[in-house]
C-alpha cells in the first residue's frame, strides 16, 4: 500500500483550500490564509502522484500546525517535501518566496541528508545530537525535522523489520533527546513510544498490558484527580493551577530499568503538577492533599527547604489516590515553575544529567514561548528565536564516522590529538572532505577529516606558537609540551639555545646579561634555561616577552634616578610624559618604538622629546653628559593609533615570494606604505624592506612569525632607519 489512510484522506477528500482551513484551525499563528501559504500547498499538491517512501510534507505540516507553528515554519515544511527536492525547485523558491525560506529549506535538506552512524555509547550519542543541532542556525529547522521524524515513525509499520529497527534506534538515540531539550513534549513522548514499540515489541506489549487500560483511560483518571485536587484547594481559598498527564510507556520502562523496580513499585505512573502563588501555599496544599489521601512513605522530597544544587525547588510526594492507584504530585510556586521550565533546572537537565549550556537555555525558552504564546509572532521575537546552538563547539567526522567534539576554530591538528595522542605526534598533513589542506585550516561542522601520518613521532615547536594558528585546544597544547619534555635532554638544550640566540638576534640584543635572564626565568643554569625553552616549558611568547622585560629594564636601571611625578599631557596622544610640562613628543626614526616596547624619552634641543626603545643604538651609545636629558615616558591608552616600522626580510629568492609576504600582511590587516626588493642573481638571495603601519608589538610579532613560516625565508627583523 503506497499511502497511509491519513495521506489518502488529505489528497483525496480535501481540496487545497480545505487543507489550508485545517492548518488555520490548528494553529494560533495562522489567523488567515496567505498567498504564500496557498502557493506552497499547491506545489506539494501537484507533486503527490510521485512515489516516495518518505512522509508527505502535507501530513507533517498538519502536525506542526497542532504545535501552533508560525507561517514561515509551515511553508518551509511544505516546500521541503522530498518530491520537490531539486536545484530547479530551489530557483522557484528563490523567485516566489523569501531568502529566509530558501535558507531554511536548504538547512533542512542538510539535516534530511545526514546519515547517523552506529554510536559507541552515551558520549558519542551526545556529540551526534549536538552536531545535528549545530548544523543549522534556526531552531525552527530542527522543529520541522523532528515533526518529519514523528510522521516517519507513524508510517513505519509498512517497512521491513531491519528498516524499522534502524529508524527507531536512531529516533530514540538522537531525535527524542533533542525534542526533550527543546521542551516539545508532544513530539518527545511519541518519538519514544513509537521507537520503543519497534525496538522491543514484546516489552512494549507487556507494559501496555500491565497498565490495564489504554492511554485514554489513564488520561480520564488524571482528569478526575485534577478535578478533586482543584476543588480541594478552592475550598481552602488557594488559587492554584492543577494539571497533569499520564506517563507514557517508554518512560515507565525507563524508570523500571534505571531504578531496578517492578511495575507495582512505581508511584509516578500517574503524575500531577500543582502551581500556587506563595511558599506557604505550597505547604498548605501539601497538607490538604495528604489529609485527603494516604501518602506513600519514603516518597516525599522537600526541595524547597533543601534546594537542589542546580537551584531546582519543588515539593514531591506520592499518594494512593482515587481507586487506590498511586499518583505522583509536584507542588511549587509559579516562580519556581518558571525557573524549573526555563532556568538552570529545566526538566531535561535533571532527567538527562547533562551539563548546562547557556546558549541552549535561551533556545529552550524561545521555542517554548513561540509554541505556547499565540501573540508572540512579531519580528523582534522571531529574531531572538533564531540562534546558533553550541556556537563555541565544532563537530567533525573521522573517516569511520566517529564524531569528534572540538573547540570553535579547531584545526586538523586539534582533531588529530582528539583522535589519539600518537596520531597527533605523527601528524604531517590532513585531508578535509577528501582534499589536502594546511594544518592551520579552521574546521567547520560536519566536515570529514583524515589525518596523514609518518612512522616516527616528531611534533614541531611551531605548533605551540599561538601566532601561527596550528592548534586551539588545550588538550593538544598539553600533549605537545609533554612530548618535548620527554625527549633527549641534550637535544632540548641544543634546540633551546638555537631558539634563544635567534630571538636575541631578531630583537637586536647584543651582549646579554645571562644572569639577569636566569633570575627572570627562575632557573639555576644556562643549560637548564636552554632545556626548558627546548622542551616548550618556556613558550616562544614567554621567551620574547621575558627578554624584552629583562633588557629594557637593564637599560632603564642604568639611567639616573628621577622622581616620578603626576602624568601630564603631551603632543603625541599615545605617549604620557612623566615629570615635565606639555613638551612636544615624537617617535624616533632610528628605532621606531611601538606599543608593547619598553620606551625612554630624550629631551632634544628645540624639538621636544624623542621617544626611543631602551635598546636603541643611539640610547645605548649616548654620551655620559647627555644622559641627564633622558626622561621617563610610558604608553597611553589610545586604541586607534598606528606606528610606522621598517621590517627587513632576508630569503633565498624564489618566484611568488613577494606575493606570499603581501598576502600575510593583507590577512593580518597591516597597512603597507612601501616595499623595496633587491635580488642578487649571483647569490640567489633576496632582501626586502617593507615600511608598514602596525598597532602594537603583538601584531608585529604575528607578522614576523607568519613570514618566518614561508619557504626560503631565513631572517625577519625590525630595522632601524
Amino acid at each position: 500500500m503506497k499511502n497511509t489512510k491519513q495521506q489518502q484522506s488529505i489528497t483525496s477528500q480535501y481540496s487545497v483550500s480545505a487543507y489550508i482551513d485545517m492548518l488555520i484551525a490548528n494553529s494560533a499563528h495562522l489567523n488567515q490564509s496567505s498567498a504564500l501559504l496557498e502557493k506552497a500547498c499547491q506545489h506539494v499538491w501537484d507533486a503527490q502522484d510521485v512515489d516516495s517512501e518518505m512522509p508527505s510534507s502535507l501530513d507533517v505540516a498538519i502536525l506542526l500546525s497542532q504545535l501552533s507553528a508560525d507561517e514561515t515554519t509551515i511553508i518551509v515544511c511544505l516546500l521541503s517535501d522530498i518530491r520537490l527536492r531539486s536545484a530547479a525547485f530551489h530557483k522557484v523558491i528563490q523567485h516566489e518566496f523569501s531568502d529566509e525560506v530558501l535558507h531554511m529549506v536548504l538547512s533542512l535538506e542538510k539535516l534530511h541528508g545526514f546519515k547517523a552512524t552506529q554510536s559507541d555509547g552515551h558520549v558519542q550519542s551526545e556529540r551526534l545530537r549536538r552536531m545535528l543541532l549545530a548544523m543549522v542556525d534556526d531552531v525552527r529547522v530542527v522543529l520541522i525535522k523532528l515533526a518529519y521524524r514523528v510522521q516517519r515513525l507513524r508510517e513505519l509499520s509498512r517497512a521491513d523489520e531491519e528498516t524499522q529497527k534502524r529508524i527507531a534506534s536512531e529516533s530514540l538515540e538522537i531525535f527524542s533527546p533533542i525534542a526533550n531539550r527543546l521542551g516539545i513534549g508532544q513530539l518527545k513522548w511519541e518519538l519514544e513510544d513509537l521507537s520503543f514499540r519497534y525496538l522491543q515489541p514484546e516489552t512494549y506489549k507487556r507494559i501496555a498490558k500491565m497498565l490495564e487500560e489504554k492511554r485514554g483511560g489513564r488520561e480520564s483518571y488524571i482528569r478526575q484527580v485534577v478535578t478533586e485536587i482543584d476543588a480541594l484547594l478552592k475550598s481552602s481559598e488557594i488559587d492554584a493551577r492543577v494539571y497533569g498527564r499520564p506517563k507514557h510507556i517508554y518512560s515507565i520502562w525507563a524508570k523500571m530499568t534505571h531504578k531496578d523496580k517492578q511495575f507495582s513499585e512505581l508511584f509516578d505512573v500517574q503524575a500531577i503538577r500543582v502551581t500556587v502563588t506563595t511558599i506557604a501555599e505550597c505547604y498548605a496544599a501539601l497538607g490538604l492533599i495528604h489529609g485527603r489521601w494516604h501518602h506513600i512513605p519514603k516518597e516525599f522530597d522537600d526541595y524547597i527547604a533543601n534546594t537542589k544544587p542546580n537551584g531546582y525547588q519543588s515539593l514531591h510526594t506520592a499518594v494512593y489516590g482515587p481507586e487506590g492507584k498511586p499518583v505522583e504530585i509536584q507542588i511549587r510556586t509559579k516562580d519556581m515553575h518558571e525557573f524549573a521550565e526555563f532556568g538552570v533546572a529545566a526538566h531535561w537537565r535533571y532527567k538527562e544529567r547533562t551539563k548546562q549550556d547557556a546558549v541552549l537555555q535561551k533556545t529552550i525558552h524561545s521555542i517554548r514561548k513561540l509554541l505556547e504564546t499565540p501573540e508572540s509572532d512579531d519580528e523582534e521575537f522571531l529574531d531572538s528565536f533564531k540562534t546558533e546552538l553550541f556556537s563555541d563547539r565544532v563537530f567533525v567526522l573521522s573517516p569511520d564516522g566517529k564524531i569528534i567534539d572540538l573547540p570553535q576554530g579547531a584545526t586538523p591538528l586539534d582533531f588529530a590529538y582528539g583522535i589519539h595522542t600518537e596520531v597527533g605526534h605523527r601528524c604531517r598533513g590532513a585531508k578535509v572532505n577528501g582534499q589536502i589542506v594546511p594544518l592551520t585550516t579552521q574546521l567547520q561542522n560536519g566536515m570529514q577529516v583524515e589525518i596523514l601520518t609518518t612512522n616516527q613521532a616528531a611534533p614541531s615547536r611551531d605548533w605551540l606558537n599561538p601566532n601561527l594558528g596550528y592548534i586551539t585546544s588545550n588538550r593538544a597544547r598539553a600533549k605537545i609540551k609533554a612530548w618535548f619534555r620527554q625527549q633527549n635532554y641534550e637535544q632540548n638544550v641544543i634546540d633551546g639555545k638555537t631558539a634563544i640566540d635567534r630571538e636575541l638576534k631578531r630583537m637586536h640584543i647584543s651582549n646579554p646579561d645571562t644572569q639577569k635572564a636566569l633570575t627572570h626565568f627562575k632557573v639555576n643554569s644556562e643549560k637548564e634555561w636552554y632545556a626548558k625553552v627546548g622542551r616548550g616549558d618556556i613558550t616562544s611568547a614567554q621567551l620574547t616577552q621575558g627578554l624584552i622585560q629583562i633588557y629594557a629594564n637593564e637599560s632603564l636601571n642604568a639611567l639616573p634616578n628621577k622622581p616620578k611625578a603626576k602624568k601630564r599631557g603631551s603632543a603625541d596622544p599615545a605617549i604620557n610624559v612623566c615629570g615635565v610640562g606639555n613638551l612636544l613628543s615624537y617617535m624616533a626614526n632610528c628605532c621606531r618604538p611601538v606599543p608593547g616596547d619598553e620606551i625612554i624619552g630624550f629631551i632634544t634641543q628645540g624639538k621636544g622629546i624623542s621617544v626611543h626603545r631602551p635598546d636603541c643604538i643611539n640610547i645605548l651609545n649616548l654620551e655620559h653628559d647627555k644622559q641627564k636629558r633622558l626622561i621617563a615616558v610610558e604608553w597611553a591608552d589610545h586604541e586607534y593609533q598606528t606606528f610606522e616600522i621598517n621590517l627587513a626580510i632576508e630569503a633565498i629568492d624564489r618566484t611568488g615570494l613577494l606575493k606570499d609576504v603581501t598576502s600575510i600582511l593583507s590577512d593580518l590587516k597591516v597597512n603597507v606604505l612601501s616595499v623595496q626588493t633587491l635580488s642578487n642573481r649571483d647569490t640567489q638571495m633576496a632582501d626586502m624592506q617593507i615600511m608598514m603601519e602596525i598597532k602594537d608589538l603583538e601584531q608585529l610579532q604575528k607578522v614576523t612569525d607568519k613570514i618566518m613560516q614561508l619557504p626560503n625565508v631565513l631572517k625577519v627583523y625590525r630595522q632601524n632607519s
